[in-house]
């Protein structure tokens, strides 16, 4: 029973196992649910936000083949692995945005956020018992935001928060909406401890006809504001550009 959420460490391939991690933080290869999440560092005056209108994205719309999708929590906070926001130039990111924007600034491609209708409560237990009914019911949130372009890419570099030792149920939702047949997903995990779990394998069965690439990269929270270095050479590292 975990939700771990990122932070940068380890870049290692991995077939089929990601992250997981305790009670409500997530990941981990050998975690189930039995750690108990961090706090949440800093105070939410509402644990309830308005629904995100629908629109398309991605956020920079260009001729690359390469599409970044990450999903993060609103505002910046990912309450459920504690410790979670990086200031940027004055700009709070969640620790899997981060990730993606440091891909995209190494490497090119177009940056898609998952997002979705209904928001998460940002106050750390509401937000972690909400992830655990979402699983349990495995339910699949409505998402805000679509992709248009999809035949554009040849690469989706996949970024999500390791949520109970499973990808958090919106991911579950973005794969079954869209067809990767033909293309190469690229993982990647920000966690409290656990890795990847089973979540490497989990996008391969929801995506059968995609590749899913071995070389990921699992970044633990703690590691995140000093991960910057680790993350750029992972997507060198890659040989995309």
């Amino acid at each position: 029973m975990t939700i771990l959420l990122t932070a940068c460490g380890e870049s290692q391939p991995s077939s089929s196992a990601p992250v997981g991690t305790a009670a409500p933080a997530a990941s981990g290869e050998a975690s189930s649910a039995a750690e108990t999440p961090a706090p949440t560092p800093e105070t939410v005056e509402s644990t309830e936000s308005a629904p995100v209108e629908p629109e398309s994205q991605p956020e920079e719309s260009s001729q690359s083949n390469i599409l970044i999708a990450y999903f993060t929590l609103p505002e910046g906070v990912d309450a459920i692995s504690g410790a979670s926001i990086i200031m940027r130039d004055g700009v709070k990111l969640g620790n899997c945005e981060f990730v993606a924007k440091t891909v995209q600034e190494t490497i090119g491609g177009d940056l898609f956020q998952i997002e979705t209708v209904q928001q998460y409560p940002l106050d750390h237990d509401p937000l972690v018992d909400q992830a655990a009914d979402e699983k349990s019911a495995e339910l699949r949130p409505e998402l805000a935001t679509q992709l248009e372009n999809l035949d554009q890419y040849d690469t989706i570099i996949l970024g999500y928060p390791n949520w109970w030792a499973d990808l958090p149920m919106p991911v579950y939702t973005f794969l079954e909406e869209y067809d990767f047949a033909g293309k190469t997903i690229i993982p990647f995990v920000t966690h409290g401890g656990s890795g990847f779990s089973n979540t490497v394998g989990t996008i391969a069965a929801l995506q059968p006809g995609a590749t899913v690439s071995e070389n990921t990269l699992s970044i633990a929270r703690g590691d995140v504001a000093n991960c910057e270095e680790t993350v750029v050479d992972w997507a060198r590292g890659l040989g995309l550009n």
